[in-house]
């Protein structure tokens, strides 16, 4: 009989776009269950990936009450169930399930580190999220961060010991699909016309963003400095494709102002498909404020755009500045701004960069590649 193996995630989303494909594979090995809140959305998941779910109600903010309740319904269904392997990803699952698993005596409690909020807070909220990673990271038998410079943040802070933490391969949680993500899977017909219908025009230089379109993903920044490339150049284009979230960290009222009247921002929402919106554009932009392994500026660089990105752990690990990027300092508007200018007008570095954007993904962050590092981590853990 296959030992069983059970993934968790606070939204079924993270699921499907964050391991996406990950679950089938480890299906050949083990019998494996997806767990994580919204039925439907968890049921269209599991049937996608062929495995069993189980329906547990978590929420993304700090709900004592009702997290509480997912303890204890998660620790009964794993006494019933008895996994081998409990593996989380995201903070909220991340706590309730391996708490749980502690708890119900699960000998393999495993968790991926995606970028840690508590790097932009401060006070008695930084107070509270630095001891909910730490108590995470406690009932965890093992921490994978999954960037080597998350790794080095977890220790300075002392979150967890140095012995519980590995990256696996050379970051990111999932690896790319390098057949999935390839500019070959499209006519130049098919983009000119999605272009069109968006009214950007052929000789427009477009920055593109992908992304939740909220205010620690830096999109002040970006519209603030897009609005002043705009004025120069009025071929510039910025297209944003993503959801608004501004119940949890809403962008200012003047940049949500400008983003629905400035006739050169288009605003798509949140999009099944990614793949031609890359290929509509020359650049993304992501000047985020913290991450884990960002799997935007590995899919962009798959389908051969260059990225500008923030200084910050997973994205200056992505990205080699001048090589198929270039990286700047977080929340600095007039090195974005000029960034962004520069790759307008410096054609050879543009081409340049443009050129070793895939090369770069290929040698380090193929799917296939992750995939296997994780279940050899898997083959090598304890049975006890």
């Amino acid at each position: 009989m296959k030992k069983k193996l059970i993934r968790v995630t606070t939204i079924p989303l993270s699921l499907e776009k964050l391991l996406g494909g990950q679950m089938s594979f480890m299906k050949n090995y083990f019998e494996v269950t997806a767990v994580s809140s919204d039925k439907k959305k968890l049921e269209e998941v599991g049937d996608k990936e062929k495995v069993s779910v189980f329906y547990l109600e978590l929420t993304r903010k700090i709900t004592i009450l009702k997290d509480l309740k997912a303890v204890f319904n998660f620790y009964k269904f794993l006494k019933k169930e008895k996994p081998f392997i409990v593996h989380s990803h995201t903070p909220k699952a991340g706590l309730v399930s391996m708490l749980a698993s502690k708890l119900a005596g699960v000998p393999n409690r495993l968790h991926t580190v995606a970028g840690l909020p508590l790097l932009e807070a401060t006070g008695f909220k930084r107070i509270i999220l630095n001891k909910v990673e730490w108590l995470t990271y406690k009932c965890a038998t093992k921490v994978y961060p999954n960037s080597f410079e998350l790794k080095k943040i977890i220790s300075k802070e002392n979150l967890a010991k140095e012995k519980k933490l590995k990256v696996i391969g050379y970051g990111s949680s999932n690896g790319i699909n390098l057949e999935y993500f390839n500019s070959n899977k499209f006519l130049n017909k098919d983009i000119t016309s999605k272009k069109t219908k968006l009214n950007i025009k052929q000789e427009d230089f477009v920055y593109i963003f992908v992304g939740r379109i909220v205010k620690d993903k830096g999109i002040n920044e970006l519209v603030e400095s897009f609005k002043k490339i705009n004025k120069k150049y009025n071929n510039t284009k910025l297209l944003l494709v993503g959801p608004f979230e501004n119940d949890l960290d809403p962008i200012s009222d003047k940049n949500q102002k400008e983003i629905k009247q400035n006739p050169n921002i288009i605003e798509v929402g949140y999009v099944e498909d990614v793949r031609p919106y890359f290929l509509m554009a020359n650049v993304l932009v992501f000047p985020s404020y913290r991450e884990g392994f960002p799997n935007v500026v590995m899919q962009a660089g798959a389908m051969g755009l260059p990225s500008i990105v923030s200084d910050i752990n997973g994205c200056n690990e992505i990205i080699k500045n001048n090589i198929n990027g270039i990286i700047v300092p977080v929340k600095n508007n007039t090195i974005l701004q000029q960034s962004m200018e520069k790759l307008l007008l410096e054609k050879g570095l543009y081409l340049k960069l443009k050129e070793n954007a895939r090369v770069q993904i290929e040698s380090k962050y193929d799917q296939k590649f992750i995939w296997n590092e994780i279940l050899e981590e898997y083959k090598n853990l304890d049975n006890v």
